[in-house]
This record gives structure tokens, C-alpha cells and sequence, in this order.
């Protein structure tokens, strides 16, 4: 993972971005969950009609690697001027391992557990990732939403932890093993031309609940300063530019807001104290139950407010009236269209530095 961008990329963007129309600006910051077995058409008409510059790839498809090219294929037969301003599409997949492998069949390996992975050690780690990597670009899927770097806090404690230990998506139960083989699985993708994902910052290896499934979930341990955020710290070091944030609460952080909706997260944490200048990325803010207090239209806006880069959603339905919101809120509020454009051009960077 390089963390310095290819001369000229930034001037690029900067290019980019003026030409595309607000409401092509603000496609760029979702990220729309499409079926992997073939999208639905609220997926296609977000492309279509909304602009929507990133799509993942969602549920399971066991066709394998040429059916799943043929989806990429039709998801980005959608990009044309009026679209994404011609602007290629990220396409993601949850390509973990274990229970959370979303593409198999031909071409696809088996991918174990990441509690299996680690027994592997950081040197065959990367080079396995690798293999798995270039399965992955063999399907036209060029970012994968992985590695988890949460620490959860002891074996004993994992099968309680509802997200991450339950289905072991742990590296180990130290910062430091998470840091060493997460982060070796990171680079190995990185070398196949995928772009890693490190989640769930700032961490969900100490709650119990999970956000997907429960409403009100919090972390009553972790700090702004905590052990646990190294392996996530490494992996910037390391030049990572796409972090997933948890939606969990953070007691000891920030406790009147969702990671998702705090800028002591994002702006503090991340961009001050982290030095992270990539995407910041939600968790899924469409589906998830700890998100059912809020209208999509407040979702989209606090996001974005609070300094997020791209929002996850798994429930197309739900972009129109987020992307209008964002729309409507940036021709009202100027602080907060500045924030939609530095949110662009971050998105735009990235794209101009990805692997052809």
C-alpha cells in the first residue's frame, strides 16, 4: 500500500471535480449495495438516476468468478457522462473469509476464517491475500471491504462479542497480532491491485451486541488513545486509504453520537490524530437497526456533517431521499457544501491513484 499519491493525482481531481454538477459531486459519496447474483432495479436506477459513483456487491453468489464478472460488467455499463461524469465505479464485495465471503464457486477460493488465517503467519498471510486479491480483480471487484482490525479483548470474551468474535473475524486478542496479520492481509490485496478496507474503526471487539441486528449499542472502554486503535494506525502508516467506521456508540469518545456521527472521530481522530487524508467510510447506515432512529435524510446529513467521505447503503430504496437531502442541504447550508466537495475530492484522489 503506497501512501503517497502518483504526481499530479491531486491536481487531476481537482480537474474532475469541477466538472461534475452537484448532484454528480454528491453520487460520488455513496457506496449502493447490489445483489450478487444480479442487481435489483432500485440498484441500477441509484447508478442511473442518482449518480452513484460506488457499488458493492452484497448477499452470496456461488456462480463463480465469469457470472460475477458479467454483474460488475453490467453495474459499470451504467457510467457514461450524465451519470458519474464518466467516472469509474469503485465496486466492492465483503470477500473476508470464514462466514463472510460473499463471492465463490470457480475461480473463487475457499477463504478461511481470519482466527485460521492468522495461523498462517504475516508471510504466507499476504501472499494467500494476494491470490485472493487477483481472484477478486478477475471479477472487476477492486475494492474489498477487509480486513477487520478489532481487537477483541480475550478468547473467553469472543464468543460473547456479537459482531466480530461470535464469527471469529478476529487476527488475535492482542493489538498487535490484529496489526501484524490484519495488516499482512491488507498489503497482500493491495499487491493484487485491491483496494483493503480496515475496519471497524475505532474498534467492536469489546461490545457485546451487534449494530446490525440491535439498537443502542455502546463501547464503554475505549478512548481516543487506546491500544486498540494501533492496528488501524498501522495500516495508514502503511498507506491505507479507505477506513470503515463502526456504528456503535463510543461512552469514553464521544457518547451523544454514533462513530458515523461524530466529528471527534472523524475529524479528531482520524484526520488530526491518525494523519488519515483517504476515504472515510460508513458501515451499512440503510439496514442496520442502530440506525432506526433516524429518517434517512438525517442519517445522510449528520454523516457527511460530521465529516464522513463515502456512506454505505444496503437498501437502495433508501438513496433517493438521501442523495436529494444532501443535495438540498449543500444549495442551503455553503459550510456544509464544502464539506460535500472536500468529501469528492477525496473520493476523486483515490480514484485517480487506483491500479488501472
Amino acid at each position: 500500500m503506497s501512501a503517497v499519491s502518483p504526481p499530479g493525482t491531486q491536481d487531476a481531481a481537482t480537474r474532475r471535480l469541477s466538472s461534475l454538477s452537484l448532484e454528480q459531486r454528491v453520487g460520488q459519496l455513496f457506496m449502493v449495495a447490489a445483489k450478487a447474483t444480479g442487481p435489483e432495479p432500485a440498484t441500477m436506477e441509484a447508478l442511473a438516476k442518482y449518480h452513484v459513483g460506488n457499488v458493492y456487491l452484497s448477499g452470496r453468489s456461488k456462480a463463480g468468478a465469469a457470472a460475477s464478472a458479467a454483474v460488475v460488467a453490467s453495474l459499470n455499463a451504467t457510467v457514461s457522462p450524465a451519470t458519474t461524469g464518466n467516472l469509474p465505479l469503485f465496486v466492492a464485495t465483503d470477500q473476508e473469509g470464514g462466514n463472510v465471503q460473499v463471492l465463490s464457486g470457480p475461480g473463487f477460493s475457499a477463504i478461511p476464517s481470519a482466527v485460521a488465517q492468522a495461523g498462517l503467519g504475516p508471510d504466507k498471510l499476504r501472499s494467500s491475500a494476494a491470490l485472493w486479491g487477483r481472484e477478486l480483480r478477475s471479477a472487476g471487484v477492486n475494492v474489498d471491504l477487509a480486513p477487520v482490525l478489532d481487537t477483541v479483548k480475550s478468547a473467553e470474551f469472543a464468543p460473547s462479542n456479537g459482531p466480530i468474535g461470535r464469527f471469529q473475524r478476529q487476527y488475535g486478542y492482542t493489538p498487535d497480532q490484529v496489526s501484524v496479520l490484519g495488516n499482512a492481509f491488507a498489503q497482500g490485496l493491495a499487491d493484487a491491485g485491491v483496494a483493503p478496507v480496515v475496519k471497524h474503526y475505532p474498534g467492536l471487539g469489546r461490545v457485546v451486541p451487534n449494530t446490525d441486528v440491535s439498537k443502542d449499542v455502546r463501547d464503554t472502554e475505549t478512548t481516543r488513545t487506546d491500544p486498540a486503535l494501533a492496528p488501524f494506525n498501522a495500516a495508514i502508516r502503511g498507506g491505507a486509504q479507505w477506513v470503515m467506521l463502526s456504528n456503535a456508540y463510543y461512552d469514553r469518545i464521544d457518547p451523544a453520537n454514533i462513530a458515523p456521527f461524530s466529528p471527534v472521530v472523524m475529524e479528531t481522530m482520524l484526520r488530526t490524530d491518525a494523519g488519515f487524508k483517504g476515504i472515510i467510510l460508513s458501515d451499512d447506515m440503510c439496514s442496520a437497526a442502530q440506525l432506526e432512529p433516524w429518517t434517512s435524510a438525517e442519517r445522510a446529513t449528520a454523516f457527511f456533517g460530521a465529516g464522513g467521505t463515502m456512506m454505505v447503503c444496503a437498501d437502495p430504496a433508501r438513496i433517493p431521499a438521501m442523495h436529494e437531502a444532501v443535495v438540498r442541504r449543500a444549495q442551503a447550508d455553503p459550510a456544509f457544501a464544502a464539506k460535500v466537495d472536500a468529501a469528492a475530492l477525496a473520493v476523486l484522489q483515490v480514484k485517480a491513484a487506483a491500479r488501472p
